[in-house]
């Protein structure tokens, strides 16, 4: 009788050399598992297929090493984020650049496509996350509240959230349709490196540099369990596509975890070193870690992996592996997302009628686009994936047979192997589902050369307030070119009247500050301030105080009398600027002048008349009772999170003597 042939649970792929210099980002499609995109220090975006040698495209165009890189869920399209702060999106089918995006003032450090609306999030080491409309619209909104780095964003799986994980220490989670944080996750005493939304209940989950993974609820807003004693900080994370568990990519393992309450499930032996990212394909895990200019691929049979482990101080026994375990073994605690039922299609290319709005093909964002290609490098490999048999439908090698696991010819995992007992299980019930690709409409069959491309355009990030964002924006929808037209003309009349307004209000707010300027000149510094306030345009107050803050020898306890109740007014605007300069303003009164105040006050009363001491001290008591009335606004004020929230911060403090 022959010896049956035991298997490992665990083993590399394959390692190649992924670009001429150090490779900076790595992603894999989440759909199939089998598509791995690279961004290097070469400034080259390249396509792989996993376990295949040959790099299948590369893509060309940026100038600086590519920092972030992800593909949209049907794997169509790429996005990557330079160094630069430049973020380009290709058409992997049509070979060929669709949309270059600029905004960011410094590295992309995190990028997601929403899930059904033809969005893209990015995150910035200027701590700034932006919402992109890559089908015309350029930036839509600007997300502030992160006071580092924002490492990773996510898109929830209904379309209508965005979680985002920063250098600060921080999760928040973002309303797309409101535009605004919904909430804030503290606990994490270090930078949170991801996020990911369970794929089927309101569960969040996020890892940090702290070792720690939290799992948070996102209709209660608040922590649900922390794994702690991570061998090391937390890069990658993933949850099985039926919710039943997390998968966590350590140094030397991967960890599975629970976390109602939080236990181990199982522990698997992968020396991946610093694993980049996750996917899961034919109860397979993939992972991919890359060195240098080498990536690494490494696969974990999860029909191996089991339920054995301990929760708190009762153990369980339950040897069933955890990719033949039930969908939905019980009720969900927590709400379910409500997904749509269609899918929208790819973003198209935006057709420019109007001779204005042709650039100049002699202008340098022109030139750059030019610069920007599509190689393919493997036009075989390049057909099999991208190229469909026919207008409705793509050839499925990317979900094709597991990899083959190669014989076992180590001791230690012979032993892990010998415990095992269960039998190959079925395919993992996977609740992402790939978009219905009968509704596409499909270019035709191309050859192996590129593409001719149209020019995009550069899109840049001039708006940060919503520009009619609606909850149907998140969801698919099927959209005739004859409304499209009419969307058109409705956005060009808005920006017309937006326009005309706009030139109204800096009209007139030229002719204020020509006003207070012709004061100004005289040198008497405390009658401009009175002109301006005079005016009752706030615009005007911020241009002066921002001029007076330069110079703190001009302030006078007499000019604080009439800058203070502006103060206050502007540490109540909507506007960040006019909050900024309300908070240095008080600054500098509190710092030179607060000390006088109390001083002034709190002397005992001189004899006789002293009418120059007599308005010093009405100024006083006058400055106080100013002081008064914006401390309470400074304390409530005090809470707030980011730059904002340590600026009033550091105002409660200063005017503690008040009390």
């Amino acid at each position: 009788m022959a010896t049956p042939v035991v298997t490992k649970t665990a083993w590399k792929l394959q390692e190649i050399v992924a670009h001429a210099s150090n490779v900076s980002s790595l992603v894999l499609g989440k759909a199939s598992g089998r598509l791995l995109a690279t961004g290097g220090d070469d400034c080259r975006v390249n396509l792989w297929s996993i376990n295949k040698p040959n790099c299948i495209m590369s893509l060309t165009g940026h100038t600086s090493p590519v920092e972030s890189v992800r593909l949209n869920t049907p794997e169509e399209l790429i996005v990557a984020g330079s160094q630069s702060g430049s973020i380009r999106v290709w058409d992997l089918e049509a070979a060929k650049i669709l949309r270059t995006l600029m905004g960011h003032k410094a590295n992309i450090c995190s990028l997601d496509f929403h899930p059904y609306g033809e969005f893209v999030a990015s995150g910035s080491q200027d701590t700034n996350i932006k919402l992109w409309d890559i089908r015309r619209k350029g930036c839509v909104f600007r997300y502030r509240g992160h006071s580092q780095a924002v490492r990773c964003l996510r898109f929830s799986p209904d379309g209508k959230w965005l979680a985002s994980a920063a250098d600060d220490h921080t999760v928040k989670l973002w309303d797309l349709t409101a535009g605004k944080m919904m909430s804030e996750f503290p606990g994490h005493t270090g930078p949170v490196n991801v996020v990911e939304f369970h794929p089927n209940e309101y569960l969040l989950a996020s890892g940090s540099s702290d070792r720690t993974i939290r799992f948070w609820d996102l209709e209660k807003f608040q922590v649900v369990s922390c794994i702690e004693g991570e061998p090391g900080p937390v890069r990658s994370v993933l949850f099985n596509p039926d919710g039943c568990c997390l998968y966590s990519g350590c140094q030397d393992s991967l960890r599975v975890y629970g976390w109602e309450p939080e236990r181990c499930f199982d522990v698997v032996l992968v020396n991946w070193g610093k694993v980049a990212d996750l996917a899961i394909c034919n109860d397979q895990l993939i992972g991919v870690a890359f060195s240098q200019s080498n990536v690494s691929s490494y696969v974990v049979d999860l029909t191996r992996v089991t339920r054995t482990g301990t929760v708190a101080q009762d153990p369980v026994q339950d040897s069933q592996p955890l990719a033949q375990l039930p969908p939905n073994p019980s009720a969900p605690l927590r709400r379910i997302y409500e997904r749509p039922s269609t899918t929208c299609s790819k973003p198209q290319r935006v057709k420019r009628n109007s001779e204005s709005e042709r650039r100049s093909p002699s202008s340098e964002d022109d030139r750059d686009e030019r610069e920007s290609r599509a190689e393919i490098q493997n036009a075989e490999d390049y057909n099999e994936i991208f190229q469909p048999k026919n207008s409705i439908s793509r050839t499925p090698p990317r979900i094709s047979e597991p990899f083959p696991a190669p014989p076992e010819d180590d001791t230690a995992t012979a032993k892990e192997a010998a415990k095992e007992a269960a039998k190959p299980g079925s395919a993992v019930d996977v609740q992402f589902p790939v978009p219905n690709l009968e509704v596409l409409a499909r270019p035709p069959v191309v050859t192996s050369t590129p593409i001719p491309k149209a020019e995009p355009a550069i899109i840049p990030a001039a708006r940060n307030e919503p520009i009619g964002l609606k909850a149907s924006d998140f969801l698919p929808a099927v959209k005739i070119p004859q409304q499209a037209e009419l969307v058109d003309e409705d956005a060009m009349s808005q920006i017309r009247k937006g326009h005309d307004t706009m030139c109204v209000v800096l009209t007139s707010r030229h002719k204020n500050l020509d006003t207070v300027r012709a004061v100004w000149t005289t040198g008497d510094i405390k009658t401009s301030v009175d002109s301006a306030v005079a005016i009752n345009d706030l615009s005007v107050v911020v241009d002066l105080l921002n001029i007076v803050n330069q110079k703190a020898s001009l302030w006078k306890l007499d000019l604080c009398t009439t800058v203070l109740p502006q103060i206050e007014k502007l540490l109540q605007s909507k506007y960040e600027s006019y909050v900024q300069t309300g908070c240095t303003s008080l600054k500098l009164i509190l710092q030179r002048f607060l000390p006088l105040i109390t001083d002034i006050m709190a002397a005992p009363p001189s004899v006789g008349v002293d009418i120059s001491r007599e308005e010093r001290l009405h100024k006083c008591r006058l400055c106080y009772k100013q002081l008064r009335s914006i401390s309470g606004l400074v304390k409530s004020k005090s809470g707030l999170s980011g730059r904002h929230g340590s600026a009033f911060r550091e105002l409660h403090l200063l005017m503690a003597s008040l009390d």
